[in-house]
């Protein structure tokens, strides 16, 4: 995996939000000094090639781009998987039972510039997950695993990052706890919390992952910093959250 593109501030944190546009997504970028991954949702386009033609002009103005499913989506995989191996942009987020897949077709295109994560859900017991994040495995009865196990899983097909989501804000904080701190223990290289993190809690929810000793975090925040009217990402809401961060280092 080829890191080059990415920057984490302090080598740490680098901060997932969404943009209106290519122009929205270069004011975050640049009030972030660089050290956020901008996403683009496979959700909002009607075909694939639609959406590559909006990433390239979205890496026109920025050098990375996370490619997500939008709120979680596992009917989306393919389109992700699809749009990512295309572009090389960085970032793909996954379901759990298809991100070895997604890793696969980008080495089968030759992209070394993209880490692929994998979803997994809280439980409510500190320690257990769930990977039946699929759009099949989801109907079916709960596969609740041991979250070193789940950790185990992802790095035999070389997924590079665990995504555990949906957060609920500080809801599920205990347990990612453990998830950070099994995540290190086997040299997991990133994680990424989601759902419900704001300007205000962001610092809480990364610390946990620093404490923890985990190379890189990747928290994503999305609707607490997007202009209602707008739609715009709100660079003022941005940079209260860049700054909150920057007080843990």
């Amino acid at each position: 995996m080829n890191w080059n593109k990415f920057h984490f501030y302090h080598g740490r944190v680098a901060v997932n939000f969404l943009a209106l546009d290519p122009k929205n997504a270069k004011e975050v970028y640049d009030i972030m000094d660089g050290n956020a991954i901008i996403g683009l949702l496979s959700s909002q386009f009607d075909t694939t090639e639609a959406a590559v033609e909006m990433g390239k002009a979205y890496l026109k103005e920025i050098p990375v781009l996370s490619i997500g499913l939008g709120n979680g989506d596992p009917k989306q995989w393919h389109a992700v998987a699809e749009i990512a191996s295309s572009l090389d942009a960085g970032h793909a987020n996954q379901v759990f039972p298809a991100a070895g897949y997604t890793k696969g077709m980008l080495d089968a295109r030759k992209c070394e510039s993209t880490f692929v994560n994998a979803l997994v859900r809280p439980t409510g017991t500190p320690g257990i997950v769930e990977i039946s994040t699929g759009p099949n495995s989801q109907d079916q009865e709960k596969a609740f695993v041991p979250v070193e196990t789940a950790i185990a899983m992802l790095k035999e097909v070389g997924v590079s990052s665990v995504k555990f989501f949906h957060m609920k804000g500080l809801t599920h904080l205990d347990e990612l706890k453990i998830v950070a701190e099994a995540s290190a223990k086997l040299g997991m290289p990133v994680i990424e919390p989601t759902g419900g993190i704001t300007p205000e809690n962001v610092a809480a929810i990364v610390k946990v992952c620093l404490d923890a000793g985990v190379e890189r975090i990747v928290p994503h925040i999305y609707g607490s910093v997007i202009d209602k009217e707008t739609g715009k990402t709100n660079t003022d809401l941005v940079k209260k959250a860049y700054q909150e961060i920057q007080k843990l280092f």
